[in-house]
């Protein structure tokens, strides 16, 4: 790969007409990028089942190290020199290996990136891992930012990863983080949030669009929680205390009640979030990424409560997107923590908002049945881990994508 290859503006053979170079890469770009050498994998393969509309997987390598505790990056070190002097032990996760609860881990991934000048990355969880409480961001050499790479960058990955709930099994090559490619600013301003929705309606209420004038926009578009109903009905899940480990490898395998309390609502639609527990809730509103944009969940604003709000972010193309018209929606999953002391929530309170984002252009292939999504239409927001709950009656759901021949 020449140098000129790698710093040129980034196209397919196949004619795409005028498009501004300015938005998140997506999946058939991220293709491209692979055979760029921008996102790489050394010995190993990457697998076509890795690409999504709009982000590729990041996998775990062979070796972890539990640390003393975490860490912030710093400009003039590298990841590992910062490992050496706060690791105490080493583990070989290739056959697999347990991560214990509140105690700091740093996993090599097997994906690097060279990037070019113009080329940005940012991570995120990917949906399951911040469903199971299991906090998790990317770390750079040289870079005092977590989940961010900075334009140009040229190296490894690492993970930093904390089961907060439940211990977790984790083992080589599965994925807990996701990474996007960037180039210029992608972000969409309030008034083109607004003028999207008038177009392709963002958010619904049960099966009618919101109207554009009662959008609630402020640098990204804010979310609600869903607490309405009788005091039987379930609009959420508690983690448990010690409850028993989730090997990541085991889908639809566990049963919910072993690590989960369902939640619900007292009179007039609210509850009391115990500090420090993990919750589990959904969105009143359903949201509509149209196959031009991706979205990414930003966290509640500190300064109206001790509350934390997501730990997964992104949002593909075409996440409860139904070009028939057949499907209004898809509720957000929130993952709720409260912190220091009780908080109490309420129906229809703003606890989270998503930021719209322009894609360089239309994905290829969109969230859904496209790509075997585990969450499109999603009723309850139990991870892919468990089996179905039955008193939150979700919808039926495709399996994982079980792709794994290699793209290159």
């Amino acid at each position: 790969m020449s140098v000129q290859e790698l710093q040129t503006p980034l196209r397919t053979s196949r004619a795409r007409g005028d498009r501004a170079f300015a938005g998140v890469f997506p999946g058939q770009d991220l293709v491209e990028a692979i055979r760029r050498g921008w996102i790489s994998s050394e010995k190993y393969r990457i697998p076509a089942s890795s690409i999504q509309p709009a982000s590729i997987d990041l996998r775990l390598g062979p070796r972890a190290w539990a640390l003393r505790c975490s860490f912030l990056p710093q400009s003039g070190s590298t990841v590992m020199e910062r490992v050496h002097h706060l690791a105490q032990e080493e583990l070989d996760i290739r056959d697999g290996a347990q991560l214990e609860r509140d105690r700091p881990y740093v996993i090599e991934l097997v994906e690097q990136v060279r990037l070019p000048a113009n080329v940005r990355a940012k991570t995120n969880p990917k949906s399951s891992t911040g469903r199971l409480d299991v906090f998790t961001r990317v770390i750079t050499d040289q870079n005092n930012r977590f989940d961010e790479i900075p334009e140009g960058y040229e190296g490894k990955l690492y993970l930093e990863v904390v089961p907060r709930s439940f211990a977790v099994r984790v083992k080589e090559l599965i994925s807990l983080n996701q990474l996007r490619l960037v180039e210029g600013d992608a972000r969409l301003k309030d008034d083109e949030v607004r003028s999207l929705h008038r177009q392709i309606p963002l958010l619904y209420l049960d099966s009618e669009p919101i109207a554009a004038d009662d959008l609630a926009v402020t640098d990204g578009l804010f979310l609600s929680l869903d607490l309405k109903g009788p005091r039987r009905r379930v609009v959420g899940y508690r983690a448990k205390p010690h409850s028993h480990r989730v090997d990541l490898t085991m889908l639809r395998h566990y049963d919910w009640r072993d690590y989960w309390e369902p939640v619900h609502p007292e009179a007039g639609g609210r509850i009391v979030l115990a500090p420090e527990v993990f919750y589990l809730l959904l969105s009143s509103e359903r949201v509509c990424v149209p196959p031009d944009c991706a979205a990414e969940m930003m966290a509640y604003d500190p300064t109206a409560g001790e509350l934390r709000t997501h730990y997964a972010g992104f949002f593909d193309p075409g996440f409860g997107y139904d070009p028939s018209g057949g499907r209004w929606g898809t509720r957000a999953a929130l993952e709720v923590r409260a912190r220091d002391v009780p908080f109490m929530v309420d129906d229809g309170q703003p606890i989270c908002k998503l930021a719209f984002e322009r894609m360089i252009e239309r994905p290829d292939r969109l969230y859904g049945q496209d790509v075997g999504s585990n969450y499109q239409g999603q009723e309850t927001m139990l991870s892919k881990h468990f089996a179905a709950a039955q008193t939150a009656a979700p919808e039926s759901e495709d399996p994982d994508p079980g792709d794994t021949a290699p793209l290159f």
